[in-house]
């Protein structure tokens, strides 16, 4: 957990600026410091060598619970986000599930229309030849990211047919992203849907992005077989019952 939470804290920063990382994990700090052997979670140190290649870092390690202001403030945030999430457990159900435990549409007519804003993240990871091959428009295929948004789009207005138990709402508009880090040879994918509606544009976010990513690999894969398409996530939601969500510090 405490490398996925430097992962979200470095995500949220826009921009190469340099920053300082506070930890307690002297695991974390003295891996990026130190090169300790990266035990587990592999997947994880390679998202934390992506963000960290962006920028300047000042790794410093903190003794837990001896007095740091922001460390005691996480801690707090932490203990009180635990104890609100298993005070009511009974009341936690599957708004997608009917009381036999069959699959059901949820009934939204009751809820009012409001904005609803959502934005998702993926990545594709790629060789430097594949790269350097799609940013130059040379695959035999065409404009990669110029097809892979296009298809993100298409993806997002069809995803009610899709996702069985998602409402077709009417989108104002799709975004499409694309941001290319050569440190890592990789495609990052950010994918934006708005709407005027009764229930939220998550999943069109989501779903836009998975086949934008899919589309790349599908135009790029005769020059590189080995493409990966990962770390695909909701990094906010604005709107709604729920109110706005950054999820991780993750909603730039």
């Amino acid at each position: 957990m405490e490398v996925q939470a430097v992962i979200r804290g470095l995500e949220s920063i826009d921009g190469p600026e340099d920053v300082t990382v506070l930890s307690d994990s002297q695991y974390v700090v003295n891996t990026m410091t130190k090169g300790w052997k990266r035990k587990a979670n592999l997947d994880l140190w390679d998202l934390l060598d992506l963000e960290a290649d962006k920028r300047t870092i000042n790794w410093c390690w903190v003794k837990a619970h001896a007095g740091n202001p922001l460390n005691e403030k996480v801690d707090a945030i932490a203990n009180q986000e635990a104890r609100l999430a298993g005070s009511n457990p009974s009341e936690e159900t599957f708004s997608h599930t009917d009381e036999s435990g069959n699959a059901t549409m949820v009934d939204i007519g009751s809820k009012s229309i409001s904005q609803r804003i959502a934005v998702a993240k993926g990545s594709v990871i790629m060789s430097s030849k594949a790269l350097q091959m799609v940013r130059t428009n040379s695959l035999a295929k065409g404009d990669v990211l110029g097809v892979a948004r296009v298809a993100g789009i298409m993806a997002a207005k069809n995803t009610s047919q899709l996702i069985p138990l998602c409402h077709s709402i009417s989108l104002d508009n799709v975004l499409i992203e694309f941001h290319i880090d050569e440190c890592k040879n990789a495609i990052n994918i950010k994918g934006t849907a708005s709407t005027m509606a009764k229930t939220g544009v998550e999943m069109e976010a989501l779903t836009a992005v998975s086949v934008a990513a899919l589309t790349i690999y599908d135009m790029a894969k005769s020059v590189d077989k080995t493409i990966t398409i990962g770390h695909l996530r909701l990094a906010k939601k604005l709107g709604g019952k729920s109110g706005d969500i950054l999820i991780g510090n993750n909603g730039e």
